[in-house]
């Protein structure tokens, strides 16, 4: 592309972009001339062999040559059927101009000429006419509906942006093509204080406008350049800026998108003065695979913000790693899922007469010198990146082994809680794991928990709910975690067929010095209990905080004073112990 390429080339709307990365592959396009030279010459030797009156020796069978002519016609019928399947319009309209041809010859065979032989092709070829209209129309059909599935699969649902997923399916493409490209992270500042003061209604409403400014900047081609945005998540953004020459051309597409917000954004009736931190770096100049760019990207981000100067754009330098171990703590988790060091602990759960009532598996780490790293690290740090899902996995399958065999031991009937995160749960592959891991380690799925959090019912419910569902079907419990520290509807929660409701350990702390805080721990037990919950609190540490629980009805605690999380050996001694009571 050079200088003097036309708006129309650059202007390449953010939907047209969607569209490329969702439409589903078709087959070659010239591959399509086979089957109709394929069909036309099986037409052409039918014909000849039909009224033939030769016959075949094959060994010691003699047979007709006319008795090929179905076996041509059925190769030829199928050629016109597979143009239909796999070349949509292209291979319908083909094929239907291939048939029809045939209709006036055969036609006048059968009726003008007075020849027998020629009925059962008429016949032949009305159905299969018959066969590829149903099959084109249907197919039709199908494929708008996985389109439309396709699209929402890489589609933002409140900013009707592309998603995390249709970003880095973009990057993967043009990383494949060798084009010069730049990533750029753009956070809005001071986000949360508009969630916390003017609640998440207004907060949404923000995220609603500032998307729709940076939409038309991408769409009308006005900062000069061809780009893609996208919405991460939260209040983070993505952009993808390609076709520009040179540095300062770049650097200005990005203040085109600061700029943007430069006019107040009003909603119901209040303003905000709203700024944003953009973090760029360049493919393959400063990373060269998609999620070191997103890495890179990131870190000059934070480092903007770290920086809270009035310049908000930066560009990621090496040195940048210095101050931001981001994508060192990535490499760390990367070598630790590679070499299978991640490992667990088990936190203990009792009911309030202090009965154990199993465990929760716990994600622990090292790093390559020996050193732990904190869960509060590297749990974020995983999500961030895409690979929490592994992480779970790793946890799941490790815990599970150890505890199937020590429950099927002990006949003890305790329960496992292992965690899984949004991104694990809307893998397709998530109920087989499920079910290998409790056909191959013996676990009774009654004494499997699956913990949640609530967030998942506002982002993917109706696929989660299916999720759940079928786990539900399977024996096994379901544990919404951390309740309500996220945005939960209590119409969905009376819909999701939960066991247990995990309230926050940052209720928990301040139960005893806050009424109003007793006071929510409270109704969440009351609202868990009428809707058919087990409750459980997180992070008990004090006597005090476990005479509350008591009065207040909780049903279980987890927490430092009866229990802090424990080495496997250690979590066996417990069950022992608590099977010669």
């Amino acid at each position: 592309m050079n200088k003097d390429n036309s708006t129309q080339a650059r202007r390449t709307s953010i939907e047209k972009t969607l569209r490329s990365l969702t439409i589903s592959k078709e087959a070659p396009k010239w591959t399509v001339a086979f089957f109709a030279l394929l069909y036309i010459v099986t037409n052409i030797m039918t014909m000849r062999v039909a009224p033939s009156k030769e016959i075949l020796i094959v060994g010691d069978a003699r047979m007709p040559l006319s008795s090929f002519a179905g076996v041509l016609s059925s190769i030829g019928n199928l050629s016109i059927i597979f143009m239909v399947v796999f070349y949509k319009k292209l291979g319908f309209i083909l094929a239907l101009t291939l048939l029809v041809l045939q209709f006036p010859k055969l036609f006048y065979d059968v009726v003008i000429n007075n020849t027998p032989t020629s009925l059962p092709g008429f016949f032949s070829n009305i159905l299969t006419l018959v066969s590829i209209i149903l099959i084109f129309f249907n197919n039709s059909k199908i494929e708008r509906y996985q389109q439309k599935v396709r699209e929402h699969a890489v589609t933002d649902v409140l900013t009707k942006l592309p998603n995390r997923f249709a970003d880095a399916e973009l990057v993967e493409r043009l990383i494949k093509q060798g084009k010069t490209f730049s990533v750029v992270t753009m956070d809005i500042n001071n986000f949360k204080n508009i969630n916390e003061t003017m609640g998440q209604s207004t907060g949404n409403g923000v995220l609603i406008e500032v998307a729709s400014r940076w939409k038309k900047i991408a769409d009308s081609g006005s900062s000069g350049t061809v780009d893609f945005v996208a919405r991460q998540g939260g209040d983070e953004f993505s952009l993808i800026i390609r076709g520009y020459y040179s540095d300062q051309e770049l650097l200005d597409t990005i203040k085109s998108y600061e700029s943007a917000l430069a006019d107040i954004i009003t909603i119901d009736e209040c303003d905000f003065y709203i700024s944003a931190s953009f973090g760029y770096a360049e493919f393959p100049t400063d990373a060269d695979n998609g999620d070191a760019l997103f890495a890179c990207a990131d870190a000059a981000m934070l480092e903007v913000k770290r920086a809270n100067s009035s310049d908000h754009i930066l560009r990621f330098k090496p040195d940048m790693l210095k101050t931001d171990h981001s994508i060192e703590l990535e490499r760390e988790i990367r070598a630790a899922l590679e070499n299978d060091t991640i490992f667990f602990n088990l936190q203990p759960q009792f009911d309030m007469k202090h009965k154990l009532r199993g465990f929760e598996a716990l994600a622990r780490m090292k790093s390559s010198d020996g050193r732990f790293i904190s869960p509060g690290e590297f749990i974020p740090a995983a999500e961030k990146v895409g690979l929490i899902d592994k992480l779970d996995g790793t946890v799941f399958r490790k815990s599970a082994e150890f505890f199937g065999e020590l429950i099927n031991r002990t006949g003890m009937n305790i329960t496992l809680s292992v965690n899984a995160s949004v991104r694990h749960l809307m893998k397709n592959g998530f109920l087989k794991e499920v079910q290998d891991i409790i056909d191959r380690y013996a676990i009774p799925p009654g004494q499997l928990e699956i913990e949640i959090t609530e967030s998942i019912m506002i982002d993917s419910y109706e696929k989660a709910l299916s999720c759940i569902n079928e786990l539900k079907e399977m024996g096994v419990k379901i544990a919404i975690d951390d309740f309500g520290t996220g945005y939960s509807s209590l119409s969905y929660l009376h819909r999701f067929p939960a066991d247990l409701l995990k309230i926050d350990k940052s209720f928990i702390d301040k139960m005893n010095s806050d009424d109003s805080s007793k006071q929510f721990v409270a109704s969440i037990i009351s609202i868990g209990h009428i809707m058919g919950f087990d409750v459980i609190s997180e992070g008990v540490e004090e006597n005090d905080q476990l005479d509350t629980l008591r009065e207040i009805g909780c049903d279980f605690i987890q927490g430092f004073i009866w229990g802090r999380p424990l080495m496997k050996e250690d979590a066996e001694k417990l069950v022992l112990e608590q099977a010669n009571k």
